[in-house]
């Protein structure tokens, strides 16, 4: 298992680090690391799953996580079988407090950019006008050095601490600091990102990372501030919205597809979570993509 404590190092004499992916898939388990990340996928889709929340990640999706903020993005199983040709292209920056110079956050004119840093301990995730000017600047933060790559991560965090542009990702404030327990939570997110589609229990959770079934509840509610059921009816229904816009499915198909038997627990639960019922969801969202 690779460590859950993950460290970036700048290259050369930068003071950051900032570096475009090109790889099979998003390898990379549950995980946490002390500098902040702002992340883009460039090329690629699946699930991810930050602090308590679980939701699916595509192409141009830009999201600025906080320190210690625990993560994992799981692409679907095509993406590991050998001779694949699918790929995980991303472009990655680690930053801290330190990499923007010594107090230089302290400064009064950096007061919204210590909101956005603050905020983003639950995760954010950008979107409009804003994502479309990041995604162009990430780009050009490959394409320079030294100083100016400094000055236009500047740049970037300014715009990012000055618009409206943006939605929390996780409803709770969760910090990675244990090796242990983020090994099973990679474990069991994994499992849960490739079986949410059958049937799945606490015990076989519980035996999956070694420990009874009391012991697990405790664990993951603790982990994650929410049940494993929570969980995975969130996962589940995540996925159920997406398909029901992206694809041709009825919504017993989606239902189906997304690990539900029976069409009125998950009609049900769908409209508990959306405020709306799977047709009225299709027929909004489609509207408007």
């Amino acid at each position: 298992m690779n460590p859950m404590l993950e460290h970036l190092l700048p290259e050369g004499d930068e003071s950051f680090f900032a570096k475009a992916f090109d790889l099979p898939n998003f390898g990379t388990p549950w995980h946490y690391h002390p500098e902040y990340e702002l992340v883009l996928v460039k090329q690629s889709h699946g699930k991810r799953f930050i602090g308590n929340t679980v939701s699916d990640f595509q192409d141009g999706d830009l999201s600025l996580l906080g320190s210690g903020l625990p993560h994992l993005y799981k692409n679907p199983i095509e993406y590991y079988t050998e001779d694949s040709p699918l790929r995980a292209r991303s472009i990655i920056v680690h930053f801290n407090d330190v990499s923007l110079g010594p107090g230089l956050l302290q400064l009064p004119q950096f007061k919204k950019v210590r909101v956005l840093l603050k905020k983003s301990g639950h995760g954010l995730d950008f979107f409009g006008k804003t994502r479309e000017v990041i995604i162009d600047k990430m780009h050009g933060l490959l394409a320079v050095s030294s100083l100016r790559r400094l000055i236009l991560l500047l740049d970037i965090l300014e715009i990012l601490s000055e618009t409206s542009e943006y939605q929390l990702i996780s409803d709770a404030l969760i910090v990675g600091n244990n090796k242990l327990g983020a090994e099973r939570l990679d474990k069991v997110f994994s499992y849960i990102a490739e079986n949410f589609r059958k049937e799945i229990t606490i015990q076989e959770m519980a035996d999956l990372v070694c420990m009874t079934r009391t012991s697990f509840c405790r664990f993951f509610l603790e982990c994650t501030k929410r049940t494993f059921y929570s969980f995975l009816i969130e996962m589940r229904l995540n996925h159920a919205s997406n398909v029901l816009i992206s694809k041709d499915m009825t919504v017993m198909q989606a239902a189906y597809d997304s690990g539900y038997s029976n069409l009125s627990n998950f009609n049900r639960q769908f409209r508990e979570k959306f405020n709306l019922n799977p047709r009225e969801y299709r027929k909004i969202y489609r509207a408007v993509a």
